[in-house]
């Protein structure tokens, strides 16, 4: 019997998972005597709402499989938030598509719209790490950039746009929105734009590359991609979509049915629910608004600057030093040395070198206890 042939492993050619990189640091803010205040993930503490969950137990009784397109009540709800909390008009039901969590359709998305060897993937310079893990997975090239003239002669298949900024948490000015897309139009790239925190802003106003201002008013090769996990507590729900230029949404679907990529049917109930209510989504805003601030307040007193930080759920710190910006792994020790866990800036890019993203989700008491260590 010959030996089975060696084949590369698929984990080989992925970048390497960054939290695995944190264990050390996390042992070290772990063994603080007032416990670790762990503001290095970001994952929602507060309680899902009430709504939701009422909703989620009232379709719990689902014997029957869900279809990939979803519920034309879903996806309707999807439209209507579109259009009551962001001003994106004129989508129809084949614009949109519920999907398990925003995490899994963009690692898979270049794939499923037949990107692929020879093509080049342009995503954000300080970027979530699955834009690259997407691209290398599809057999693309990746390449990080904030300049559309660094490419040179060369015409990308494909382009994240994430405004607000995991991790900087920087707002896109419009007319620089406007500018991107019309340069995708003239070259055929596909615009694909990260919008998760939309509706965690503070010092700007985040706008839909779909909002007609931007967009001209046509979804032409544009793409969205959209969240509840923040904005509703819902990360253990999985609940997202995507919605823009109907072509590329029904070629997304019509792979994903051959893959049985569907979205629960009580999931999608849960849904409905939390796009169509606004309150509870003010009421948590107004939760991370203050955390933000007295954590904000405790960093600058103890010598951090944070840069952009306009929304999202995070400051983009630097700790200042009579040598300069610190380097980001010496900052990671330092707030561990106090039981605080950040994330290093090098996480999500070289440009991170000096910077920490630390995320203000954590409970009002283990910001507190954050905002004493500092200050001490």
């Amino acid at each position: 019997m010959s030996p089975r042939p060696s084949r590369p492993k698929v984990s080989s050619r992925l970048p390497d998972f960054p939290w695995d990189h944190l264990t050390a640091h996390a042992a070290t803010a772990r063994a603080h005597p007032g416990g670790v205040v762990d503001l290095s993930v970001g994952t929602p503490v507060d309680p899902t709402p009430a709504v939701v969950q009422h909703a989620l137990c009232e379709a719990a009784d689902s014997p029957g499989y869900p279809t990939t397109i979803g519920r034309v009540d879903t996806r309707q709800a999807c439209l209507d938030w579109l259009s009551r909390r962001h001003g994106v008009v004129g989508l129809g039901l084949d614009a949109v598509l519920p999907v398990v969590g925003s995490k899994e359709l963009i690692a898979s998305l270049a794939g499923h719209l037949g990107i692929g060897s020879g093509d080049l993937v342009a995503y954000p310079e300080l970027a979530y790490p699955t834009y690259e893990v997407g691209a290398v997975l599809a057999g693309a090239r990746a390449v990080a950039t904030d300049s559309l003239t660094s490419l040179g002669p060369e015409t990308p298949a494909l382009l994240w746009l994430n405004s607000p900024s995991n991790p900087t948490g920087r707002v896109l000015p419009p007319a620089h929105l406007r500018k991107v897309v019309d340069w995708c139009r003239e070259r055929g790239t596909i615009l694909v734009s990260d919008e998760c925190y939309i509706e965690c802003a503070w010092d700007e106003d985040p706008v839909s590359v779909l909002h007609p201002s931007i967009s001209g008013g046509s979804t032409e090769g544009i793409l969205t991609v959209h969240s509840l996990s923040k904005r509703s507590n819902l990360a253990g729900y999985r609940c997202a979509f995507v919605a823009g230029d109907p072509a590329l949404v029904g070629e997304l679907l019509a792979v994903r049915k051959n893959l049985g990529l569907q979205m629960p049917a009580p999931q999608q109930a849960a849904m409905i629910a939390a796009l169509d209510d606004d309150a509870h989504v003010l009421e948590q805003h107004a939760r991370y608004a203050a955390r933000r601030a007295r954590l904000r307040e405790a960093l600058e007193s103890a010598g951090f600057r944070i840069d952009h930080s306009e929304a999202s759920l995070y400051l983009w710190a630097s700790r200042q030093t009579p040598e300069g910006d610190e380097d980001c792994w010496d900052t990671v020790s330092w707030l561990a040395e106090r039981g605080i866990l950040a994330a290093p800036g090098t996480f999500y890019g070289a440009a991170g070198a000096h910077h920490v993203r630390i995320a203000f989700t954590a409970t009002d008491e283990r910001i507190d206890a954050a905002v004493e260590r500092l200050a001490g």
